[in-house]
């Protein structure tokens, strides 16, 4: 018997018995369609929280803070020798300080006169090739190279994407609003209001203020040099929106200037900080916090356990809430998806006993088939692509039904509309639906290619496994008991 006489015996028995047929293919549809629909939701699920995690942060990112529980010296000195330690990690790509001082007192003044003035918000010395690897992107300008010189007194720095609009126009008064501009503001006409000042072209200078021991006030001044300007995106740092960014060796030679005009060390090492009513001490020595890339976020809670071994408790990271989403998510799929496996073991059984019956209504043909020579094989081969060809074809019609439901799932919000305008109002319902599962504002239902095939192959999968027991019965009929069959 060839397989393609296989294949058209197999075809005629199952359209000779259409009714029964349809029944059990039916099973095998509603199964297969739960599965997936349930499959997709929670893809789209994970797809969502993925967004909604990068909208808050790299998630590739994790932050260490110089910070311990008790008494101050239980975490190691996080210095320029430790940053070394972490970048010769296998899965780290780059990491930096993010180095501020926050007791050093400085303005930046433009124009003539120094009329404008903005306070020194959100500056930080960075290693800039680490913010190149973390992706923070610039509009204009390049990267600081670390032997770039450009002279006494004069700070190669970049700015944030509105760092133009800290600037106040000190010839008004406090209480005017002609003070100062808003980036987004516009005139009577609707153009919008540039800032006072050209950061890309007015000379900006850098003013240290600090008062000694006898009360005298002493200044330094540096000139800003503006080499780029970032695109803002608050979920890497904040300065990218309306700060300052410069290399280290900058920020720690403008403290070093502002330790001797006032005479004192900085007094921000030691302080003590109030975390969930539990005192936490910062290392007197050492970077305040250090931000740290990972090649891949499936090695972030690798790398993460690697540093708090190091000793560094205080750690942060979006791999925790990201392994919370996904385990919740799971959850609520394997509910789900059983229940979905209920139907397809139902369809399994009806699967089973249609091939049952059919063995018993053509017993006389399975002996005659036996008498004429045929290989018990190809028998057993036959029940077994008709169980194959009803689990398939459940599976082709459950497919196709599921990218229907995905689609009216993904356009909800259109449908509740079109209800709400008609006779019979279930936008309620409707957009209670869409807001459960499509909050984010992305899709409810997503269907990959490689669930499709997964949907195809277990069906086809159940449908020979339901028929294995009948074919392998089918075999073992007497030839001869069968042909005096009636």
């Amino acid at each position: 018997m060839k397989i393609s006489d296989l294949l058209r015996l197999s075809t005629d028995n199952l359209r000779r018995r259409k009714g029964r047929t349809a029944l059990t293919v039916i099973g095998v549809v509603v199964g297969t369609f739960a599965i997936i629909v349930m499959i997709s939701l929670g893809i789209a699920s994970n797809a969502q929280n993925e967004a909604m995690l990068q909208s808050w942060g790299d998630l590739t990112q994790i932050q260490i803070y110089n910070y311990s529980y008790g008494a101050a010296g239980d975490v190691p000195k996080l210095d320029d020798e430790m940053l070394e330690t972490f970048r010769s990690h296998e899965h780290v790509v780059a990491a930096t300080p993010f180095y501020s001082s926050n007791s050093m007192n400085g303005n930046v003044y433009a124009g003539k006169g120094d009329r404008y003035e903005a306070y020194l918000w959100d500056c930080y010395g960075v290693d800039m090739n680490a913010l190149e690897a973390m992706e923070f992107q610039l509009q204009s300008g390049s990267w600081i190279a670390d032997d770039v010189n450009l002279g006494k007194k004069k700070i190669p720095v970049l700015v944030g994407a509105n760092f133009a609009y800290q600037f106040q126009d000190t010839r008004k008064s406090y209480n005017s609003g002609k003070r100062q501009r808003w980036a987004g503001q516009t005139d009577s006409l609707g153009n919008p209001i540039p800032p006072f000042v050209d950061v890309n072209k007015d000379k900006l200078t850098l003013k240290l203020t600090a008062y000694d021991n006898n009360g005298n006030e002493k200044t330094s001044e540096f000139q800003l040099v503006v080499m780029g300007t970032f695109v803002s995106d608050t979920s890497k740092h904040y300065f990218t929106e309306s700060g300052i960014a410069m290399r280290v060796s900058d920020m720690k030679m403008l403290e070093k200037e502002y330790q001797r005009l006032s005479g004192k060390k900085n007094n921000s090492s030691g302080g003590v900080m109030i975390s969930n009513g539990t005192v936490m001490r910062e290392q007197d020595n050492g970077y305040q916090e250090v931000y740290v890339k990972v090649d891949d976020v499936e090695n972030v809670g690798e790398v993460e356990e690697w540093i708090h071994d190091l000793g560094y408790e205080q750690t942060n990271s979006l791999t925790q809430i990201r392994e919370e989403m996904q385990a919740s998510v799971v959850k609520s799929q394997m509910i789900l998806g059983g229940t979905a496996a209920v139907a397809l073991l139902v369809a399994a059984l009806n699967i089973a006993n249609t091939m049952m019956m059919s063995i018993y209504e053509r017993t006389k043909e399975i002996g005659v088939m036996k008498v004429l020579g045929c290989e018990v094989g190809k028998i057993r081969n036959m029940f077994l692509v008709e169980a194959g060809a009803i689990g398939l074809l459940g599976g082709i019609i459950g497919v196709a039904l599921s990218y229907a439901a995905s689609a009216i799932l993904n356009n909800i919000n259109t449908i509740a509309a079109l209800f709400g305008g008609g006779g019979i109002d279930l936008s309620g319902l409707l957009n209670s639906i869409g807001g459960m599962y499509g909050g984010m504002g992305g899709q409810i239902s997503i269907i990959p290619p490689w669930l499709v095939l997964l949907g195809l192959g277990f069906s086809t999968l159940v449908g020979i496994l339901s028929g294995l027991w009948p074919a392998v019965k089918a075999t073992r009929i007497s030839a001869l008991e069968a042909i005096r069959h009636e």
